[in-house]
C-alpha cells in the first residue's frame, strides 16, 4: 500500500461519525448525510450533495444487503474524499438487494475525477462490511467515539 493510497481511516473524521441516528426514510438518511457534510465543510452545498447522492441511487440502490448501505457520489469542485458513517436507531427501507432494512450506512463523496480512488474505497468498505462480526460490533456501539474507534481500528 502506498502512502498516497486512501484508506477508510484517513477519510473518516470523528465529527462525521454518527451513532444511533433517528431516520424515517432513505431520503431522510441521504438528506441527513448531506447536512452533516455541509456542517463539516460549509463550502460543500448540502442540496448539491443530496441531489448527487439521490441521482446515484436512481441508477441502483447502494443497499448492499444485511442491513448495510454505501451511498456514494462524485462531486464537482471537491478536492478530497469525504466519508460519513451513520448507524440508525431503526432500519429504514433502502431498496437493498436483499430487501432488508438498512441500519448501517457509510456514505462516500469523492472528487469528480477520482475514479480509481473511489473504486478502491468502495472495495475496502465492501470487504469490511462483509465481516458480520465487525458489523455487529458497529451496531453495538452506543456513542460516536466508540463507533469511530471501531470503524478505524485495524483498517485494511
Amino acid at each position: 500500500m502506498t502512502d498516497s493510497q486512501l484508506t477508510i481511516d484517513n477519510i473518516l473524521t470523528r465529527d462525521l461519525t454518527l451513532c444511533r441516528q433517528p431516520a424515517s426514510s432513505k431520503k431522510r438518511v441521504l438528506e441527513f448525510i448531506a447536512e452533516q457534510i455541509h456542517r463539516h465543510d460549509p463550502a460543500l452545498d448540502d442540496t448539491r450533495t443530496f441531489n448527487n447522492l439521490v441521482s446515484r441511487e436512481r441508477l441502483g440502490s447502494t443497499g448492499i444487503g444485511q442491513g448495510i448501505a454505501i451511498p456514494h457520489c462524485r462531486l464537482e469542485g471537491l478536492n478530497h474524499v469525504v466519508g460519513v458513517l451513520v448507524t440508525l436507531e431503526e432500519g429504514v427501507s433502502f431498496d437493498a438487494i436483499d430487501n432488508q432494512p438498512v441500519d448501517l450506512v457509510f456514505a462516500l463523496v469523492v472528487p469528480k475525477e477520482a475514479t480509481s480512488e473511489h473504486l478502491e474505497l468502495l472495495s475496502q468498505l465492501a470487504e469490511k462490511f462483509n465481516d458480520r462480526s465487525f458489523c455487529d460490533r458497529l451496531r453495538q456501539c452506543t456513542d460516536a467515539d466508540e463507533l469511530y474507534r471501531e470503524m478505524t481500528s485495524g483498517s485494511s
